[in-house]
């Protein structure tokens, strides 16, 4: 640990928390960070530090666990505070925490859109204050780095979101979709994207071997999707499924070009874009990334394959929905508003 920013993680039981906690008391460019503990969660009332909630870090780092409050947090001379929280515990937190002076990465959905109305009928929560949500970013480097310098509060993506974002946004910003045939993303994750709290429907007997498809049009990464990528709602159709296994997000979709492409084009226009932006990793014309090439990894990895008509074409986008699509992006949005090398503490 290096005498860098101090860190505040408000939250560590979940997926998101523990995964954080891998990579922030390894961070060479931070100070040890400190986790700040909500009363009734199941074992932090007993933990002093870091390693009795995850005993695998032991003699790999180590930092302390206190009882959470506002006030303790903005007492510790934190420089920043990740928010691994539920959606409507962050817009309440959150708020307090900026006023005392803190940046604030937050991983729940609660500042991912700047209309309130929006999240409270995708979400049927109450949402965060108006100015607040004005004024956070989307905490996705590759399309808002330029904007997390200067951040107060960064809306950590949604992981399918990240998937399909990071897959579509070159072909639309070139404009080389034909709209009018529709968009079609279908996302499918490992159970860790569920979040920790158990529901019936990720129970080890529902979920192994078995696979099947869940939110349809009702999911809440919709609106979050077709407003980063500037698309209408009636442009995109979103469908999910969830795997049988661990982690993982592959989102598999389908354009249509507004006229004939070569592969090589296709291939080029994806390397420019993400051209200076090391965990977008491309691959070849015709070669697809699949779950292993990212798993415990914060790449992104994109392929795609062009049809015999050079306008139907199939971008495949897979990604780690707890690396870079939940704590590696976090980690990855801190290393941007400190000035940081953004991927310090993730290769």
């Amino acid at each position: 640990m290096s005498a860098g920013p101090k860190i505040a993680v408000v939250g560590a039981t979940g997926y998101a928390g523990r995964e954080l906690a891998h990579l922030l008391v390894r961070h060479p460019s931070i100070d040890r960070p400190i986790f700040f503990l909500r009363e009734g969660r199941d074992g932090e009332r007993r933990a002093n530090c870091i390693t009795d909630l995850y005993p695998e870090l032991r003699g790999r780092g180590e930092a302390p666990c206190r009882p959470f409050s506002v006030d303790a947090v903005a007492a510790s001379g934190a420089a920043a505070a990740f928010l691994a929280l539920p959606h409507e515990v962050s817009a309440e937190v959150a708020p307090p925490l900026v006023d005392a002076g803190l940046k604030v990465i937050d991983l729940s959905g609660a500042f991912r859109f700047r209309d309130a109305a929006t999240y409270a009928e995708w979400y049927k929560l109450p949402p965060a204050p108006a100015a607040l949500l004005g004024e956070a970013v989307y905490g996705l480097p590759e399309v808002y780095g330029s904007e997390l310098k200067q951040a107060r509060v960064v809306a950590n993506p949604g992981c399918y979101p990240t998937a399909v974002i990071l897959g579509l946004k070159p072909l639309v910003e070139s404009g080389w979709i034909d709209r009018g045939r529709g968009i079609v993303c279908d996302a499918k994750s490992g159970v860790s994207g569920a979040g920790k709290q158990p529901k019936p429907e990720t129970h080890f007997v529902e979920v192994n071997e078995n696979f099947r498809a869940y939110g349809l049009f009702t999911h809440r990464h919709t609106p979050e999707i077709t407003g980063n990528l500037g698309l209408a709602s009636e442009d995109v159709i979103f469908t999910t499924h969830l795997l049988p296994i661990e982690r993982g997000i592959l989102a598999t979709l389908y354009v249509w070009l507004d006229s004939p492409r070569e592969a090589a084009e296709i291939e080029a226009l994806y390397r420019e874009f993400y051209a200076g932006r090391p965990l977008v990793r491309i691959w070849s014309a015709g070669t697809l990334p699949e779950l292993r090439h990212v798993a415990h990894t914060n790449f992104c990895d994109v392929g795609f394959a062009l049809d015999r008509d050079a306008r139907r074409l199939v971008v495949v986008s897979c990604l780690d929905n707890l690396g870079k699509g939940a704590a590696g992006q976090a980690v990855q949005n801190m290393n941007a508003m400190f000035g940081i090398e953004e991927t310090e503490g993730l290769l």
